[in-house]
C-alpha cells in the first residue's frame, strides 16, 4: 500500500470514540445507500451491506474476507444478519483491528496488516473491500502514470485469494471532474494530504481497465449523490457532538499542517458535500465475477 502505517493513524486513529459520535451506530465509513425505504444512515448503512452481500453472493456457509475491514462493521453485519459462519477481515490500522476484535463477533478473524503482507490459509467463496482502494495510489504515483498498474497488482492479487467463478463485491470513491477555483482546489488538495495522506482516489475508467484481466465486471452502479447526503449526514452529527469533541479534548489536537483536528475536519466532510454535489467527486459499487 502506499498510505503507511503512520498515514493510516493519520486517518483512522483520533479515537474510536470521537468517530462513534458522527458516524452511524455500526460506525461505517463509506457511502450508504440511500432510498424511500431505507431514509436514515442507519437504515441506508445496511442496506448498502446488503446490497454488497447480495453481489459477493454470501450463505451462511460462505467464507468471505473483507479486504480493508475497518472498525469491523461490515463483518458485524454478516455475522449479526447474515449469519455468517465463518468471515475474515484485514485491516492496516491498529485502532481499527483494537475495536473489530472488541465486537467479539462469532466465527470472525481479523488480522492487523497490509494486504500485500496477507497469504490466506484457503481460498474463499468470496470477496469484499469496501473504499479501501483510495489508500493504494498516491498523488506522484497518478502523476508518473503508474496507477493501473498499482490498480491491475491488487485486482490481480485478489484474484489468487478466491475459487474461479466467486464473486467479488467492490465498493470505491472516485474522483470526476477538476473544480475550477483556486479554493475548491485546495481544499481537495488538503483532504488528500492532511486527512487522508498518501492515497488518492481513482477514477472509474482506471478501475475498469485494472479489473478487466483477471475479473468481469457483472453489474456496476455509481452512487455520487448517496454519497453527497451520506457525508451530509456525518458534518450534521459532527456538528451536534462539537461541545463533546471539544470536551474530550479531540477537537483541539492538531494535525499534521498545524491546524485542529474540529477545524479540520469541519473542512473535510464540508468539501465532501460540495464534491459529490457538483461533481468532483463520485462513488461506484461493482460485483465482479473470478475469471477461470
Amino acid at each position: 500500500m502506499t498510505s503507511t502505517l503512520d498515514d493510516i493513524e493519520i486517518g483512522y486513529d483520533i479515537d474510536n470514540a470521537f468517530f462513534g459520535l458522527w458516524l452511524d451506530e455500526k460506525m461505517h465509513y463509506s457511502c450508504a445507500a440511500f432510498d424511500e425505504s431505507h431514509p436514515t444512515l442507519e437504515i441506508a448503512q445496511r442496506n448498502k451491506c446488503h446490497i454488497l452481500a447480495e453481489f459477493a453472493g454470501i450463505t451462511p456457509d460462505t467464507l468471505v474476507l473483507d479486504v480493508g475491514c475497518g472498525w469491523g462493521s461490515f463483518l458485524e453485519y454478516l455475522a449479526r444478519d447474515r449469519f455468517v459462519k465463518r468471515a475474515h477481515g484485514i485491516t492496516l490500522s491498529p485502532a481499527q483491528y483494537d475495536e473489530a476484535v472488541s465486537r467479539r463477533l462469532p466465527g470472525v478473524d481479523v488480522w492487523c496488516t497490509d494486504y500485500q503482507q496477507f497469504t490466506p490459509s484457503e481460498p474463499y467463496d468470496a470477496l469484499v473491500s469496501i473504499e479501501m482502494i483510495d489508500h493504494l495510489v498516491s498523488p506522484q504515483q497518478q502523476r508518473e502514470g503508474r496507477a493501473v498498474a498499482i490498480y491491475r497488482d491488487y485486482f490481480d492479487r485478489l484474484a489468487q485469494w478466491i475459487k474461479p467463478g466467486g464473486y467479488f463485491a467492490f465498493q470505491a470513491i472516485l474522483r470526476d471532474r477538476v473544480p475550477r477555483g483556486r479554493k475548491d482546489l485546495e481544499d481537495l488538495q488538503f483532504t488528500a494530504n492532511v486527512i487522508f495522506p498518501g492515497g488518492l482516489n481513482p477514477r472509474l475508467e482506471q478501475l475498469v481497465a485494472a479489473a478487466a484481466p483477471a475479473w468481469e465486471i457483472v453489474e456496476l452502479v455509481t452512487n455520487r449523490e448517496n454519497y453527497g447526503r451520506t457525508a451530509a449526514e456525518w458534518r450534521g452529527r459532527m456538528r451536534a457532538n462539537q461541545a463533546i469533541i471539544m470536551e474530550k479534548g479531540w477537537g483541539h489536537r492538531v494535525m499534521s499542517n498545524g491546524d485542529t483536528v474540529w477545524n479540520n475536519y469541519e473542512r473535510y466532510l464540508s468539501t465532501c458535500v460540495r464534491a459529490f454535489e457538483n461533481h468532483w467527486s463520485s462513488g461506484v459499487r461493482m460485483r465482479l465475477r473470478r475469471k477461470p
